[in-house]
């Protein structure tokens, strides 16, 4: 008998992906309310203006940056290599490489005024973009075979306390039903930083594989062949050097 900690009834409150979503809807919303709060502020006076202009650069630098890339790092990861999730991550990648730039933008902005109307900016753009992630890729997660979601949303809340992830050198996914398989190896793969490589084994030659990675991240890996079967496969996969994490 399962343990009493495994018996959930599906998309209810017991349900351990709702939970995750509830979870991180939550950190979503203390996002978009600190931000907001912070962009209500008029600055008038000149001591006033500074103080909001370097608390908007704090917050949209810091806090705001690292949810953006722990969500890259988890959730678009393992979605990316997925052909009915591809497109989307592009698009949220697309979206997140605006908020960065924009982000860059705010830092360097001279005034407190011009530092408000780019946070303005960045709070629009932001609500659109969560909404995207809560209402479209989540379910989109639940549903992708492979896909762990509370365990995504866990990583992503070690990433935004600080934390780090499992690195680990060899990825073997011979147990893993082979419908389940390529979320792990993508999530993993984004966690490598330009030269950095891991080895995949497998109890096939992964051609499937190989034309999912040159769809969702193309030309920016290498394939390396380590062992080629006929049980068992080794293939050494590297983020090129020249690539960005």
């Amino acid at each position: 008998m399962a343990p009493s900690s495994e018996i959930y009834i599906e998309s209810t409150e017991t349900d351990p992906a709702v939970r995750a979503q509830s979870a991180l809807h939550h950190t979503q919303q203390r996002l978009q309310g600190r931000l907001a709060t912070l962009t209500e502020v008029e600055p008038e006076a000149a001591e006033a203006g500074e103080s909001v202009r370097a608390a908007l650069t704090e917050f949209c630098a810091g806090e705001l940056r690292r949810y953006l890339s722990a969500a890259d790092r988890t959730l678009y990861a393992t979605a990316s290599g997925a052909a009915e999730t591809r497109l989307l991550v592009r698009g949220l990648r697309t979206t997140g490489g605006m908020l960065d730039r924009d982000v860059d933008r705010l830092s360097a902005a001279g005034d407190a005024a011009s530092a408000t109307t780019l946070a303005r900016a960045i709070e629009a753009v932001l609500r659109a973009h969560l909404a995207v992630e809560r209402n479209v890729l989540l379910p989109a997660l639940v549903g992708l075979p492979g896909a762990d979601l509370p365990a995504l949303v866990g990583d992503l809340d070690t990433l935004l306390a600080g934390g780090t992830l499992e690195d680990p050198a060899v990825v073997d996914v011979r147990e893993i039903p082979h419908g389940r398989r390529h979320p792990r190896i993508f999530a993993r793969f984004a966690r490598l930083a330009p030269g950095e490589s891991f080895t995949l084994v497998n109890n096939h030659d992964p051609k499937p594989l190989r034309r999912e990675f040159q769809a969702a991240h193309p030309d920016a890996f290498t394939w390396e062949y380590v062992e080629s079967g006929p049980e068992r496969w080794q293939i050494r996969i590297g983020r090129e050097a020249g690539a960005d994490a």
